[in-house]
């Protein structure tokens, strides 16, 4: 059986979800350098009804640099949300945790945005 997606009348260039079932979107996409970005997240932590989640984020291509844990905000249907300033070159990375200390880090394999305009290439 042969899957697809239905893309109809959606503005692609405004939002990305990284996966079809993943539950996390960031926009803008493509990240750049300066921009104000808006994390939402519908994914395991948030199904299995955490009270608090946190989006632990850093940047860097290989080692986190300036790593935070912030606050995420539910909305009345289930969206955690967080806004985060991009400040720093290479890749914007992150994953998840809630207050009871439980971890959605993609497998283990985090989440990870390239950040565009940063001048920095090797």
């Amino acid at each position: 059986m042969e899957a697809s997606v239905e893309l109809v009348g959606r503005d692609l260039s405004r939002d990305y979800q990284l996966a079809p079932d993943d539950g996390i979107i960031v926009r803008p996409t493509p990240v750049s350098l300066g921009d104000e970005l808006q994390v939402e997240y519908r994914g395991l932590l948030a199904q299995s009804g955490a009270e608090e989640v946190y989006l632990h984020y850093g940047f860097g291509r290989s080692d986190w640099t300036y790593v935070q844990d912030i606050p995420m905000e539910k909305s009345a249907d289930g969206t955690w949300t967080a806004v985060v300033q991009v400040e720093e070159a290479g890749r914007f990375n992150f994953c998840f945790r809630d207050n009871a200390n439980n971890w959605d880090n993609n497998y283990g394999r985090n989440w990870s945005y390239e950040i565009h305009g940063d001048g920095d290439f090797h």
